[in-house]
């Protein structure tokens, strides 16, 4: 496989959310008819969606507004919520910096250590709102932070990391099993991030309960400037899902796998479905919502590597409350809003009854698809950006 890109050395070719199209198929269905939920790590979800672990998304309050409305956010353990009492103080001084003095302060700011009895205090907040809690670490913490989570009533754990592979190596600390990690933990764990069928494959032989697919697609996420690695998520979706399917065949165990950034529309997120996934996990589309804490700014997770960061603090705006962004009806006309139900129709307009359906339609190369017949819609853009 692959093309050759010099003297010797090939390069595979790989395609993103623009590079594709979904095909209708012989049947249509009535969107009201449409199934759109789904198991994860032994937990229905009314939506497959899940909201990022980032501090200018999910805090306790946005978490419970998520959780009933039918699905996951996630609270980031390392990050301000649980190294100050008022994080919403220091979420002020993130937006008030200037843009060229913003990851400087994000850094200092994440100097702070994390507190355990903030954690703590933090999911209860989460539990005492009626809803599923779930939360992550980077895999360094996650033997101290998991224990002390699942002591306080989390749900699920997530261990993420830039990249992550069943076999890390390290001189100067002890690398973290995940496998007895998995095994001591009362609660499922999720892991990622990875982008290929083979450490697909690994991580899922350690006992994990979900995986976190995509590398460096995060609208705040710079690790492919900085770094030069990562795979297209429609690639990368369709690697990981076919991982999947071979581990249950083999084992009779099913480990769901979950899309993680890079969907700028709704119809980025029908295309991850069709490409695999069983959920998406999505930042950016959530902190246009009128209850995410950062009031329409986001900066990426690894914005405060006090080394060498990869992500940048980014506006986005206020749109409208989380429920118009979930559920409509939307005042947009740019896949920012009714993510559900822009999801149930493309399901219903390609005869997918459910989400097991929706992997299997069929897909086309389509490189011209947003640009095919778009002459006015694309000036009307450049225009918009001029001003």
């Amino acid at each position: 496989m692959g093309m050759w890109i010099g003297r010797g050395r090939k390069a595979r070719v790989c395609y993103g959310f623009d590079d594709i199209s979904l095909v209708p198929g012989n049947v249509t269905i009535n969107p009201a008819d449409v199934d759109i939920s789904v198991v994860i790590a032994g937990k229905r979800l009314q939506v497959p969606i899940l909201a990022a672990a980032m501090d200018g998304v999910v805090d306790p309050k946005f978490a419970i507004a998520f959780g009933k409305a039918g699905g996951l956010a996630v609270l980031n353990l390392m990050g301000i919520y649980t190294r100050y009492e008022n994080p919403y103080q220091v979420i002020e001084e993130i937006i008030a910096c200037p843009q060229d003095k913003a990851t400087a302060l994000i850094q200092k700011i994440y100097h702070q250590p994390v507190k355990e009895n903030l954690i703590e205090a933090r999911i209860r907040e989460i539990k005492d709102g009626g809803v599923l809690c779930a939360v992550s670490s980077i895999p360094q913490y996650a033997e101290r932070f998991g224990t002390i989570a699942q002591s306080a009533g989390a749900d699920i754990f997530v261990v993420q990391s830039t990249v992550t592979t069943a076999k890390h190596i390290s001189s100067t600390y002890k690398p973290l099993d995940l496998a007895a990690f998995c095994s001591s933990m009362k609660i499922p764990v999720i892991v990622g991030n990875c982008v290929t069928y083979q450490v697909a494959l690994d991580l899922m032989e350690t006992g994990i309960a979900g995986l976190l697919v995509g590398i460096g697609p995060g609208a705040a996420c710079t690790t492919r400037e900085v770094l030069g690695i990562g795979v297209p998520q429609v690639a990368a979706t369709c690697d990981c899902a076919a991982a999947r399917d071979f581990f249950y065949k083999r084992t009779g165990k099913y480990v769901p796998i979950i899309t993680d950034g890079g969907m700028i529309t709704s119809g980025d997120i029908c295309k991850a479905f069709a490409c695999g996934a069983d959920a998406v996990m999505v930042g950016s589309a959530f902190v246009r919502a009128e209850e995410a804490p950062a009031k329409g700014y986001h900066w990426g997770m690894a914005t405060s590597d006090e080394n060498l960061p990869r992500g940048t603090r980014i506006k986005l705006g206020t749109t409208g409350p989380l429920k118009q962004i979930l559920f409509g009806p939307s005042n947009t006309d740019d896949g920012s809003q009714n993510l559900v139900g822009a999801l149930r129709l493309s399901m219903a307009s390609l005869g997918a009854r459910d989400i097991k359906e929706m992997q299997l339609v069929e897909i086309a190369i389509a490189p011209s698809i947003k640009t095919e017949g778009k002459i006015y819609q694309v000036a009307k853009k450049q225009a918009l950006i001029g001003k």
